[in-house]
């Protein structure tokens, strides 16, 4: 099976790797020094030092694992292909609610960048995925967790 591609900005996948880059170089090596302190401190077995960094080391591999695992596929979304007019990954949409007098411009992100609060929504939100490969001037129907409403996708960029 082909593994999931991970769509990022360039800021986006530059986040990511630093994040990797500091976790690799200057938290593993710290969480080691508090497990060679922890051991020199004799008997493990009661050592709350020595399962505190542990259950740290734990968490941290776990997230490198993860951000390798989103790096090694990244698809960037500003060097993607695409139709005008059309709502894809990448585009910037202004969206009319029926009913409401003011339009409100969303950029489509992937997943891992989504930011609801700051107008970046995820291809695969409620919105995004019912906006997702739309025309503008299309009226789409989206099912929300707070009912059901009726957007209008008034022009993308």
């Amino acid at each position: 099976m082909a593994e999931q591609a991970t769509y990022l900005t360039a800021e986006g996948k530059k986040k990511l790797e630093d994040e990797l880059e500091e976790l690799k170089n200057v938290k593993r090596p710290e969480i080691a020094a508090r497990l060679r302190h922890a051991i020199e401190q004799g008997d493990i077995s009661e050592n709350a030092d020595y399962s505190s960094a542990k259950e740290d080391q734990g968490f941290m591999e776990g997230r490198i694992q993860e951000l390798e695992k989103l790096l090694s596929n990244v698809k960037l979304i500003d060097e993607m292909d695409r139709e005008k007019g059309v709502v894809n990954i990448g585009s910037v949409v202004t969206l009319l609610e029926e009913g409401e007098d003011e339009a409100e411009e969303y950029t489509i992100v992937g997943t891992h960048e989504a930011d609801p609060m700051n107008n970046r929504i995820s291809f695969l939100s409620p919105i995004g995925a019912a906006i997702h490969k739309r025309k503008q001037g299309e009226t789409v129907t989206v099912e929300t967790p707070g009912g059901t409403i009726r957007m209008k996708i008034v022009k993308v960029m």
